[in-house]
């Protein structure tokens, strides 16, 4: 037997050194190895990553303009991506001159809405009166059923009211927004992976996208969703980096200066005043009162914003970090999201709740006083009572709605681009006088194809594969984050297959698969600290990737804008027979 005192280990009055927990040991046969830490502040708010002097001085900038550069490009560059997507989105917007697919709706809606706060219903045979008159048409008189919230054809019809009813008037603020959207995705970019360069290139894949510019270009609900829900995600990654630096201002510093963990800090602070969750909230709320997929966005946001919460306590040092953010900060995060995305939704219904409720306003809004009276609910306003009516009618339709259709597309088809639709074809024979040579062997088309950039789309299956990786077995919380914008945005629909539902609903989550597509460029051009043939190796493959992305946008770009082309540069368009 043994006494402390005649031991030989020279370690027994150390500490023992902190082993890692047992999942991780688990992890390794699988090809985890735990990255070394940071210290605690560099955990918290992870600093940006700056170019290196060996580029300035390739770029042969002089020293002195360095510190400038570095301190505007996190907008300057963002800025240049945005500008591009602009032009591209709003060169000959008004073209074609004439009603494509579902503009058949919302933008006879839009210019009812902005008139009446309601939509009306208007003859079948009405398009070419519409381009022939424009805001000169008479509006129809009676109230319209219609199974999407206001807010989108608010939006469109702002763009209306401003240039007329006409294709470039109902096309303006759908441009705008996606050209907002790719300096969103920017921004957004630059602060998930710390990088200006990736989170310009997310941007400019996302300016690059055939769906994305098809859908900027179309006066549509879904492109509007998209851009309120990365508006929302942007919130939130502010909010995550504010919260946190909150608890490394608060924690106490070691001998070194830094920061330490501290268990009693981490579970008593409290966080404070969040607007950006609150303005989350409203985004969220905004999507939804544009298509109702956008409720999919505030439940998947709203868990994220709360594991970000749990993840920085863990981190301070809270030894229940699940606890201390269901005492002090769940209730916060719910109140500040879901009531604030339900204000912004009710609020956009004012229109159709301030029209009368004698048979004349909206459709439904005289529901609580004609065929709704009597029942359990007459305690509640007829206002809420003849819009709770509506809305369950609405999700009756929808659950319904089963209609075949001839570009309508499984879910499971979406992410390899499998049945884009065809918003508008026409053929035109040679010689005509819209521009088909009389040479030409057969006849020329005109065709707008709501068809993702193929190779970006391919490269994102990819980029979602690592993803998954670095996050199951690194577990890299940025590309959970990513992960979770594509799954709030694609996922639900599989709930739905048996329903008719088309592939430009992928718009939603088109800005997700940049960011990971970025992500994945990341990751080619290396580590921090990589030997010079390594970076110099994963630069050449990632350029060449950008470069086939960007020329493929360009290949597809007359099927994107309508532009006149022989029948048989079409079919050499036409990659797969589901395309046609």
């Amino acid at each position: 037997m043994t006494s402390t005192a005649s031991s030989t280990d020279t370690r027994q009055d150390q500490p023992a050194a902190p082993r890692p927990p047992a999942w991780r040991h688990r992890l390794r046969r699988f090809g985890h190895t735990p990255r070394p830490r940071a210290d605690l502040r560099g955990q918290l708010v992870p600093p940006y990553n700056e170019p290196g002097p060996r580029l300035w001085a390739a770029l042969r900038v002089p020293e002195r303009l360095v510190p400038p550069l570095l301190r505007w490009s996190g907008w300057l560059g963002p800025l240049l991506v945005t500008v591009l997507a602009g032009v591209l989105r709003f060169w000959n917007l008004g073209s074609p001159r004439d009603v494509i697919f579902d503009e058949t709706y919302y933008a006879k809606d839009a210019w009812a809405i902005v008139h009446r706060g309601y939509e009306l219903e208007w003859p079948k045979e009405v398009n070419e009166q519409v381009l022939d008159q424009g805001a000169g048409i008479a509006l129809p008189e009676q109230a319209a059923y219609v199974v999407h919230p206001p807010l989108g054809k608010y939006v469109i019809g702002f763009g209306e009211w401003l240039f007329g009813f006409e294709p470039y008037g109902w096309r303006f603020m759908t441009a705008v927004l996606g050209t907002l959207s790719v300096f969103l995705v920017c921004r957004i970019g630059r602060r998930l992976l710390r990088s200006t360069f990736l989170g310009c290139l997310a941007g400019a894949l996302l300016a690059l996208d055939g769906l994305h510019f098809v859908m900027s270009r179309t006066a549509l609900l879904d492109l509007i969703v998209m851009f309120f829900a990365v508006a929302a995600f942007g919130c939130l990654l502010v909010d995550r980096d504010r919260s946190r630096a909150r608890l490394a201002a608060a924690l106490p510093p070691g001998e070194d200066g830094l920061p330490r963990p501290d268990a009693r800090i981490a579970d008593t602070l409290r966080l404070g005043w969040r607007p950006w969750r609150i303005a989350a909230g409203a985004c969220l709320g905004l999507a939804a009162a544009t298509k109702w997929n956008g409720f999919y966005f505030l439940a998947a946001f709203a868990v994220l914003s709360v594991l970000w919460d749990i993840g920085s306590r863990r981190v301070a040092g809270a030894e229940r970090a699940w606890l201390t953010v269901l005492k002090r900060d769940l209730c916060p995060a719910f109140l500040a999201t879901v009531p604030t995305a339900l204000a912004a939704y009710l609020t956009t219904w004012t229109g159709w709740l301030l029209s009368p409720d004698d048979g004349s306003g909206g459709y439904f809004r005289d529901w609580a006083a004609t065929a709704g009276k009597g029942g359990n609910w007459t305690w509640l306003p007829d206002w809420l009572r003849s819009l709770w009516h509506y809305e369950s009618v609405v999700l009756d339709f929808h659950k319904g709605l089963v209609t075949p259709h001839q570009y309508e597309s499984n879910p499971w088809s979406w992410i390899v681009v499998g049945r884009p639709v065809s918003y508008f074809y026409r053929p035109v024979p040679a010689g005509s006088p819209e521009g088909c040579p009389a040479d030409t062997a057969d006849k020329c088309v005109r065709e707008v194809l709501a068809l993702g950039t193929p190779l970006l789309w391919w490269t994102a299956c990819v980029a979602l594969l690592y993803l998954l990786w670095r996050w199951l077995l690194r577990r890299d919380w940025r590309a959970g984050a990513i992960l979770c914008g594509v799954a709030a945005g694609y996922l639900p629909w599989f709930l739905y297959q048996e329903r008719t539902i088309f592939y430009f609903y992928a718009v939603v989550f088109v800005p997700f698969l940049c960011l990971a597509v970025a992500m994945l460029v990341g990751a080619l051009l290396g580590p921090k600290g990589s030997s010079e043939l390594r970076r110099t190796a994963g630069a050449a493959g990632a350029g060449v990737l950008v470069l086939l992305i960007a020329w493929n946008f360009i290949y597809f770009w007359p099927l994107y804008t309508g532009q006149m082309m022989p029948i048989a540069s079409w079919r050499a368009r036409m990659w797969l027979d589901t395309w046609i």
